[in-house]
């Protein structure tokens, strides 16, 4: 894998659940980084927490894509008090607007380059 760019969570096999959240934020993030540090560091406890994709436009827009095995995994991370929180601060001071989509995957696959054998060091 090159080491300058992440993969993209692998594809599992179906069914499984996606929640799509996409932010506009405001231009206070006093505390934001270290909540979303901790929110991921929480998420990963849940059981059934399958991976997380994120991307940032220059312009301020941001997703993140949670992978879960099921409906139960994406109830228990919804029902998180810690989690609960840090989505009553973000409405109080860091997004302007935002949007949650929540839907089962029918369908997956993925690509992956395979990399060029290595040549031996000529000496």
């Amino acid at each position: 894998m090159n080491d300058h760019f992440e993969a993209p969570v692998e594809a599992y096999e179906p069914p499984y659940y996606v929640a799509v959240f996409t932010t506009a934020r405001t231009p206070d993030q006093s505390g934001y980084s270290e909540t979303a540090a901790r929110m991921e560091d929480l998420v990963k406890d849940v059981p059934g927490f399958l991976g997380m994709d994120q991307a940032h436009t220059p312009g301020g827009l941001s997703i993140t894509v949670g992978y879960f095995r099921d409906a139960d995994a994406l109830t228990e991370w919804r029902s998180n008090a810690e989690h609960r929180a840090a989505q009553k601060r973000g409405q109080a001071e860091w997004y302007q607007s935002y949007t949650l989509h929540v839907a089962k995957v029918e369908r997956s696959h993925g690509f992956t380059r395979a990399q060029a054998p290595q040549s031996p060091a000529a000496g």
